[in-house]
C-alpha cells in the first residue's frame, strides 16, 4: 500500500505562509489560525506539504483500509483559501447558507477572503464539523 503523504511535518508553517500567500491572505491565515486554534484547543501544525491542520483522528473506510488526518485546517490554493471541515446535515447547511461568499466541496470549504465571509458562522461550523467527526471516529 502506498504511504500517505498528508501527515503531520516539521516544515514551518510561517514559511509556508510567507511563499504562499498574498499580503491580504497573509492576513487571512493569521485570522484563520486564531479562529481555529481557539475552536480546537490545538497548536498547528503543517500536515504534508500544504496543509495548516489542527488535531488529528483516525478513520477506517468500509475496505478496511486506515489512516489519520487533521480534524480541520486550511490550506492556500491559489487565489482561495480552502477550509477543511465537514458540512453534512441539517444544521451544517443552515450554517453555510448564512456564510456568505463561498464554495463547498465534499470536506473543503473555498473562499477566496474571510472579508466575504461571516467568520463567527465560520467559527460555528468547525465546531459543528468537529462533532460530526467525534460521533464518526470517536
Amino acid at each position: 500500500m502506498a504511504e500517505l503523504k498528508t501527515r503531520p511535518t516539521g516544515a514551518s508553517i510561517d514559511e509556508y505562509i510567507g511563499s504562499r500567500a498574498n499580503e491580504e491572505q497573509q492576513a487571512d491565515c493569521k485570522t484563520l489560525m486564531a479562529l481555529l486554534t481557539r475552536v480546537t484547543r490545538e497548536e498547528p501544525q503543517m500536515w504534508g506539504p500544504s496543509i495548516v491542520g489542527y488535531g488529528l483522528y483516525q478513520y477506517t473506510y468500509e475496505s478496511g483500509r486506515t489512516g489519520e488526518m487533521c480534524r480541520t485546517g486550511f490550506a492556500i490554493r491559489g487565489k482561495e483559501l480552502v477550509v477543511y471541515l465537514v458540512a453534512e446535515g441539517a444544521e451544517q447547511q443552515a450554517l453555510l447558507k448564512r456564510l456568505g461568499k463561498h464554495k463547498m466541496g465534499k470536506s473543503c470549504l473555498y473562499i477566496k477572503r474571510l472579508a466575504d465571509i461571516d467568520i463567527t458562522v465560520l467559527g460555528q461550523l468547525v465546531i459543528g464539523s468537529l462533532a460530526q467527526l467525534k460521533a464518526r471516529y470517536g
